[in-house]
């Protein structure tokens, strides 16, 4: 097949060929990959936390493992609350009895933490993990009577 620009002579086009890969194939290595649910390792906070349970495909020639997209999800919550749990910090759903205890939104707790609009959102999902520091603020706002009315009247 030929064609011709304006600015170009004759140029002659070479079909495309694309190789099918098969599901179970590395795209590293090339190598059949196997499935497992050994440990895998998600970086927290600069900490690697080992997730057990997680089904995904691993290389036996290279390491290289591969995670069903609807699995993804399950191996950052669990990180996470390996994470919290860890650590000693407070769990999604000890945050979010904590806001509803003292009548606040997540807008309104966001505000007096000094913290972005989404942020308490995802740490009440279990989609983000709070830092140690703002844990022992939480913690203050839940345990210490008159925390809420200190960072009402000192804002930022």
């Amino acid at each position: 097949m030929k064609r011709k620009t304006p600015s170009s002579p004759t140029v002659r086009e070479r079909p495309i060929r694309r190789r099918v890969v098969p599901d179970d194939e590395c795209t590293e290595c090339g190598a059949t990959m196997h499935g497992s649910t050994d440990a895998m390792s998600v970086p927290i906070n600069g900490e690697e936390i080992e997730v057990p349970g997680i089904p995904h495909l691993a290389c036996p020639r290279c390491d290289n493992t591969l995670t069903w997209f609807a699995d993804v999800e399950a191996l950052h919550l669990a990180a996470f609350a390996i994470y919290r749990e860890r650590h000693g910090l407070l769990a999604a759903t000890e945050i979010r009895a904590l806001r509803v205890r003292r009548r606040l939104t997540q807008a309104r707790l966001a505000a007096l933490l000094r913290l972005g609009t989404n942020t308490i959102s995802r740490w009440e999902a279990g989609r983000n993990v709070q830092s140690a520091s703002m844990d022992v603020l939480l913690r203050l706002v839940r345990d210490v009577p008159g925390t809420l009315e200190y960072l009402r009247r000192h804002p930022a």
